[in-house]
């Protein structure tokens, strides 16, 4: 009974914010009620929970990172934005897109998926395209970026989590499957790139008109009030997908753990939705082959993308960058199921 009442939840949580805007606005607080809903349900709600989620630090960072890096945008934006045209004054915008986008991609597992996702909305805060350009641009970079960030253990929590738990080396992540990030990367890259040449010249055919109306409300909003509210927002969010990580647990443990890696491959679409360094540290375990380890990790890193929720590059750019949960959506499923498919056919077969 529990266990259909937590599926009838996550089908809630996945469709809801499609088709009610009110919900869709105001995705943050609609994902806490749920995570307080799930935790009750399953009864895994406790003090200690509580105070487990009050006291990760992870929380706090990634919150007063927003904060702090919208304020300095506001300092240092013209700065910024005379540092971008004079880049763009030696390379086209097509080929400047496809640098951003391979470049965060491969250096997130460095300087973190954070400061790549925090690096990445400053720069196309003030690209020369319009916000709906802006939008394709974003969730294909944050889909590199989450994948990249996978590479080390520093990259992001879930590789931190994997790598502890197979108690392995460094570069082991790199080994396994760098083989298979690294060319998805530079094909993403590509893949902006395409679409960013297709949109400046859609840009010139209508006079720039839509770009500056837009770029007039950015600059409106762009406030001291309006930074902490949107850092509120997303504190809000992270607490959100703990408590969700936490509730369906029972869940994960009862169901998932215990399929078969190809059917696994598939099911971890939910980490669209859910914490995916949670699926990752109750699905892998130093028994399993490298074959399986790769698989798993795969299918959890390429759904990350395919919904704001699915991975903390999403939720920080979402945030920053306005952008609703079907404007996600409308890019993040193609790309992340054609994505899915190919490599479940070179993984596979």
């Amino acid at each position: 009974m529990v266990n259909a009442i937590l599926f009838a939840i996550l089908i809630v949580i996945l469709a809801v914010p499609f088709f009610i805007k009110p919900v869709e606005d105001n995705i943050e607080y609609f994902l806490f009620v749920m995570g307080i809903l799930a935790v009750t349900v399953s009864g895994t709600i406790s003090w200690e929970l509580i105070s487990h989620i009050l006291k990760n630090h992870l929380v706090y960072f990634i919150t007063a990172a927003v904060f702090v890096s919208g304020l300095l945008f506001e300092f240092f934006k013209d700065k910024i934005k005379k540092a971008v045209k004079l880049a763009l004054n030696h390379i086209s915008l097509k080929i400047f897109v496809f640098i951003l986008i391979v470049v965060l991609g491969l250096t997130s597992s460095i300087i973190t998926a954070i400061v790549a996702s925090l690096v990445l909305v400053e720069i196309v805060h003030i690209l020369p395209i319009r916000h709906k350009d802006k939008i394709v641009i974003t969730v294909v970079a944050c889909f590199s970026i989450g994948l990249g960030a996978a590479l080390t253990p520093i990259g992001e929590p879930l590789s931190t989590l994997v790598v502890s738990a197979l108690k392995a080396d460094f570069f082991y992540l790199l080994r396994t499957i760098g083989i298979y990030i690294i060319p998805s990367i530079i094909v993403i890259g590509i893949l902006g790139a395409f679409y960013v040449n297709k949109s400046t010249k859609d840009l010139t055919t209508n006079q720039d008109e839509e770009y500056f109306e837009e770029e007039k409300e950015i600059r409106k909003i762009e406030s001291f009030h309006y930074v902490l509210i949107r850092s509120i927002k997303i504190f809000i969010f992270l607490l959100a997908l703990e408590l969700l990580s936490a509730g369906f647990k029972p869940l994960v443990d009862n169901y998932i753990m215990h399929m078969d890696v190809r059917l696994l491959y598939w099911v971890n679409m939910i980490s669209a939705v859910l914490d995916n360094a949670t699926l990752a540290a109750a699905e892998i375990s130093p028994a399993m082959d490298p074959e399986h380890i790769r698989a798993i990790l795969m299918g959890l890193l390429i759904s990350g993308g395919m919904l704001i929720p699915g991975n903390i590059p999403n939720i920080i750019s979402a945030g920053k960058l306005e952008i609703k949960s079907r404007e996600w959506a409308k890019i993040g499923i193609p790309l992340s199921m054609i994505t899915l498919i190919v490599c479940y056919f070179i993984v596979f077969i």
